[in-house]
């Protein structure tokens, strides 16, 4: 009978005893397991950074398919704010980003309502399932937004509501007893649609954007650009981007966030379509054969995901496809941090939120 000697752990001298009776028991039973977990049969596994190979499998790769399970069981909340004037077609982008009847006026606002008098919040909720996964989606419209003739002061209203939902969530944080899941009304992104004038950005878009991105995920939008030319939409795109950079107004993905030089990379593409030139639609039409989202013309069809067309492929690719946790992270570690560390710096505790804190915190 041989006896196993213990080895350390990176140690090159391994006596056949131990090669013998630890080696194929754990190798049989780490090649079960990893069969069971994926299929990789392997009788070891590696340590990095040197050293002897540690017999075994020990089953670090099932993490992923873990946090997988739970989260599909869990489900997970998205909340995208719009922004912009009257008749830009705001619902019917985000109607078309989701592929479903999200907005506001999809459930059941009538089409000839009077504009607001003052900018009215409105948050509507919907339940999304694709693939197994739900993700409770909530749409935030600001109808009244730059509609009146004195727009003095109209981020307020949105400001403070951006605000309120990190209220909320930080009195649930700060409960003793709080809930084991706390309901997520934070915005995570707010899309922000610019008139496609072909000019340049009017000074409320300025201060909107200036006001607004240090306490939300800010994505310029031109709305309907399918109104101007190639030409025009490229000189356009390029003097937004310069009086974003000239009024230092930093839009999501913001440069500071990048974590790594793969970030970056991916990131400063994103940078350098931005303000996307988007065309939302919900109606189909035939075109070659096949059905596809589109507007249409007197001189034929402009498609919604053609990349030809428009930039609203990329919009929802960035927004949906590989961006969207990322912008869940930064409203949590970023923008709610801010502004739960500065309400809890005051006078030591909490007190109810006011108007004058809102404002206090955008200047």
């Amino acid at each position: 009978v041989s006896v196993a000697i213990p080895v350390p752990i990176g140690s090159h001298v391994a006596s056949h005893a131990v090669g013998h009776n630890v080696g194929h028991g754990a190798g049989h039973v780490g090649g079960l397991a990893a069969a069971h977990n994926g299929g990789h049969g392997h009788a070891g596994a590696h340590r990095s950074g040197g050293g002897s190979t540690l017999l075994g499998y020990i089953g670090i790769d099932t993490i992923i398919e873990q946090m997988r399970k739970k989260t599909m069981k869990a489900g997970f909340d998205f909340n995208i704010m719009v922004v912009g004037n009257s008749g830009l077609g705001k619902s019917t982008l985000v109607n078309t980003l989701f592929k479903s009847q999200v907005s506001r006026r999809s459930a059941g606002w009538a089409r000839d309502e009077k504009i607001p008098k003052t900018i009215e919040i409105k948050a509507v909720s919907h339940v999304l399932e694709e693939g197994g996964v739900k993700m409770k989606l909530t749409v935030v419209d600001t109808p009244g937004f730059g509609d009146q003739i004195n727009n003095d002061n109209c981020w307020e209203p949105i400001s403070k509501y951006i605000n309120e939902q990190y209220e909320k969530f930080l009195k649930e944080e700060v409960n003793i007893t709080r809930k084991k899941r706390i309901p997520d009304t934070r915005v995570h992104c707010c899309i922000y649609f610019i008139t496609p004038t072909g000019h340049s950005l009017r000074s409320l878009d300025i201060e909107f954007m200036k006001r607004l991105s240090h306490s939300v995920n800010i994505i310029p939008v031109i709305a309907k650009s399918d109104t101007m030319t190639i030409e025009e939409r490229l000189e356009f795109k390029q003097r937004v981007r310069k009086e974003l950079e000239m009024g230092g107004i930093e839009v999501y993905p913001q440069k500071e966030f990048d974590e790594d030089m793969e970030d970056k990379s991916d990131n400063d593409k994103i940078r350098e379509a931005m303000p996307f030139a988007v065309v939302g639609s919900d109606k189909e039409y035939q075109v070659n054969g096949k059905r596809v989202l589109g507007r249409k013309t007197a001189w034929g069809i402009v498609e919604v995901e053609n990349p030809n067309h428009c930039e609203f492929a990329q919009l929802r690719d960035f927004l949906i496809r590989s961006h969207l946790q990322d912008l869940k992270e930064v409203t949590h570690n970023i923008h709610y941090e801010t502004y739960r560390a500065k309400r809890l710096n005051e006078n030591g505790g909490l007190h109810p939120i006011t108007c004058n804190d809102t404002q206090e915190s955008n200047l």
